[in-house]
């Protein structure tokens, strides 16, 4: 029945190709396309390097911007100009809500969590968690969690690797690390994925195997795809929904469990993102979606720009080597790696914001047009059109960065006016959204550098990391991006 249904698909987008035929094309900046089926035929032709076709087709448009209408998904504005960007996500913040569309892709997953909700609904989780995250005690506790996890776990493994001078895969161990932490600071719960003795958790495997489903639905040639697939229970639609299960089952295990241990121990103050939610008496319910969704926000996104930076490094040794005297002069200076010395870490920081221009976590987002609406650069929006902003591409284009746009060069984030003493310019983030902007700016951006800075101070004043071969890697978007068969690296104490 699958083979069938495929055959059909495949059967229906060939007697399309050759309809075409009879129609004229018109020349725009946009994809080519036809009456009713629209962009399909190149859609589908490029459906395995979207991210390229979409920045050549922006960076040809006088207005960076352009139209992609096909057959089975909603009308999409793409967009990399900043102009745009920002009144998406925040001068019209009220009229580009997520919609239906984007929740229906990620709703079976996230639930009615922060990052797949609007509305009230959002507004009063993001109100709660906005309180929990600028509070000084879960700062001081992350920084607990990222002190215990690095020395008693992350440097050992690396150890380990320069005593038996194995090759080891950074990306799936950074990985591994950010899952542990993440887990840690949400549930306060060690799923223990940096003990490689152990085989992988199954919640780890499901929550990257229900990624990975919820993305594809999003480039899925025609959308229709993938609901009938859901509607009948077949392929990676049935998969989707026994991975769905699995993780709404542990969290919420994990939820009821917290719930008895604080009933025990009357008001003990959890430190923990679980522990504060359910002392402020939210639902179970309520607070396990919240806790999915924190844990797809970090899961995945430290890592990736963690290991696209360390590869960066190998390729740029100046720079690294910039990075490691800045760690000795902040260590020497503070004695120790706590908040106040990563806080004094401007070049690690400025490498970091380098890496993610070009390879950010989250590639691309979308919101959904509650009335027609005109773009500041004069693109028309109708009601319903899925807008989408280009993180990726806007790390590509010369309007917005320069000429230079596609050189790691962390030198562009400093102030040039500055002299010797060197001071993080302020950047726009509707130039630089890798962590969103406007009203639904990521609350965990804070936390997020004093992870990396942390593990990119720790694993470069002790080791060397060498990546093996010497082909590019791949980029690969999903929910988040990662590098295509990971980074095999030696590992080498660092000399002096």
């Amino acid at each position: 029945m699958l083979i069938l249904f495929f055959l059909l698909q495949l059967f229906s987008i060939t007697l399309l190709g050759l309809l075409i035929s009879f129609f004229p094309r018109k020349k725009s900046h946009n994809p080519i396309s036809y009456p009713i089926i629209g962009c399909l035929i190149s859609f589908y032709k490029n459906r395995h390097r979207l991210l390229d076709w979409y920045t050549e087709l922006l960076s040809s448009s006088p207005s960076q911007t352009i139209v992609v209408g096909r057959l089975g998904a909603p009308r999409t504005i793409v967009t990399t100009n900043p102009s745009n960007v920002e009144y998406v996500l925040k001068s019209n913040f009220v009229n580009f809500p997520k919609g239906k569309p984007f929740t229906e892709i990620l709703g079976d997953l996230l639930g009615r969590g922060i990052f797949n909700v609007d509305g009230e609904l959002w507004s009063s989780q993001r109100k709660l968690a906005s309180h929990e995250f600028t509070t000084r005690s879960l700062r001081e506790f992350v920084v607990k969690v990222l002190e215990e996890e690095i020395i008693q776990k992350l440097v050992p493994i690396l150890e380990e690797s320069v005593l038996r001078k194995t090759t080891l895969d950074l990306q799936d161990v950074l990985k591994r690390f950010a899952f542990d932490t993440i887990c840690m600071v949400a549930l306060g719960w060690d799923p223990c994925c940096l003990d490689m003795s152990r085989p992988v958790p199954g919640l780890v495997r499901a929550f990257e195997t229900a990624a990975k489903i919820s993305a594809k639905r999003g480039s899925e040639p025609v959308f229709l795809v993938w609901k009938l697939k859901r509607l009948i229970g077949i392929g990676s639609e049935r998969i989707l929904e026994k991975e769905v299960k699995l993780i709404h089952g542990y969290v919420s295990e994990i939820v009821k469990n917290k719930r008895k241990k604080l009933e025990n121990v009357i008001k003990s103050g959890g430190r923990d993102l679980l522990s504060r939610l359910l002392l402020a008496g939210h639902d179970d319910d309520t607070v396990r979606d919240m806790m999915i969704s924190f844990i797809m926000a970090g899961r995945d996104t430290t890592s990736a720009a963690m290991t696209w930076l360390f590869w960066l490094l190998s390729e740029n040794s100046g720079v690294e080597n910039k990075i490691v005297d800045e760690v000795e002069g902040v260590i020497s200076k503070k004695g120790c790696l706590n908040y106040e010395a990563l806080q004094e870490m401007c070049y690690t920081k400025a490498c970091l914001c380098e890496s993610m221009r070009l390879f950010p976590p989250v590639p691309w987002d979308s919101k959904h047009a509650e009335a027609a609406d005109v773009l500041p650069d004069g693109t028309a929006v109708r009601r319903g059109d899925r807008v989408t902003y280009f993180p990726y591409g806007m790390g590509r284009m010369e309007e917005v960065w320069g000429k230079d746009c596609l050189e790691f060069k962390p030198d562009r984030w400093f102030d040039e006016s500055g002299g010797d003493c060197k001071v993080l310019k302020p950047i726009s983030p509707f130039k630089f959204p890798v962590f969103q902007a406007g009203p639904r700016v990521c609350l965990g951006k804070e936390m997020a550098f004093t992870q990396m800075k942390y593990v990119v101070a720790s694993v470069l004043s002790r080791f060397e990391i060498k990546p093996v071969g010497l082909d590019r890697p791949v980029f690969v978007p999903l929910l988040t991006a990662h590098m295509a068969g990971g980074l095999k690296v030696k590992v080498e104490k660092r000399s002096g």
